[in-house]
């Protein structure tokens, strides 16, 4: 079994440094929603030195509410404001002698591209012609990671250990009963239903199907480094390889 790990990175948690080490893939805030544009070099370059994979992380323009405040824009808006994002990033990591492996959209932009057909479409659209041999990393089983094969890119799915799903495999709205898993031991069996069962238990205790290509540990939690440890040694523990490749 192999399983990638990743992390948001850039958003200014301070444990950066210590938490590349232990993931497989950072996804690196652009500036929308956090960081800047010295803070993109620092991480980019730490992670090209540790051979993690570096991925863009786009957001609504949002820095007031870190991304997380659903918005409705017009199209060609969403699609002139994701592909600057990704292009600083490129530029960054470019002149730091590496590559962009991959795109994962952040907050409330990811959420609604999971649900909405015509945003997910424009944003799957704006990869393939910024560059199609990117990865995007996309909720698992939404309708953003149908978006983005049907452009023809590669997809991997994502699953989280420590958000709360539905029993339709969309994660519990943030700010409602059980969207966030409290203790460890839950969120570790979490991740282990995912890679050993390709499943997840919702909150209202059905089990459902969920293939994880990739899993987040959310980089700005007060645990976040603590946990990335326990969850590799689990992983590692039960044979299961970490791996971007």
């Amino acid at each position: 079994m192999k399983i990638d790990l990743n992390a948001d990175l850039g958003e200014g948690c301070g444990d950066d440094a210590a938490l590349l080490d232990l993931v497989s893939s950072a996804n690196i805030a652009c500036g929308w929603h956090a960081g800047d544009a010295a803070t993109m070099r620092r991480v980019a370059a730490q992670a090209l030195a540790k051979g993690v994979a570096v991925g863009a992380h786009p957001s609504f323009p949002d820095r007031d509410n870190f991304g997380r405040s659903e918005m409705r824009l017009p199209p060609d808006e969403v699609r002139a404001g994701f592909l600057y994002q990704l292009g600083a990033l490129a530029a960054i990591v470019g002149a730091e002698g590496g590559r962009l492996r991959h795109v994962k959209p952040h907050g409330a932009l990811y959420n609604q591209a999971a649900r909405e057909p015509e945003l997910a479409a424009v944003l799957a659209r704006a990869v393939r012609d910024f560059d199609p041999s990117l990865r995007v990393v996309g909720l698992a089983g939404s309708g953003f990671v149908d978006a983005c094969r049907a452009e023809g890119l590669e997809v991997w799915e994502e699953g989280f250990a420590d958000r709360g799903y539905r029993a339709d495999g969309s994660l519990v709205p943030r700010g409602t009963p059980g969207d966030l898993l409290h203790g460890e031991q839950a969120m570790l069996d979490q991740v282990m239903d995912m890679v050993e069962r390709r499943r997840v238990i919702a909150v209202g205790g059905e089990s459902v199907p969920l293939r994880a290509d990739t899993v987040c540990l959310h980089g700005d939690g007060p645990h976040a480094l603590r946990f990335a440890r326990l969850l590799r040694e689990r992983l590692l523990a039960a044979g299961v390889r970490i791996s971007a490749g």
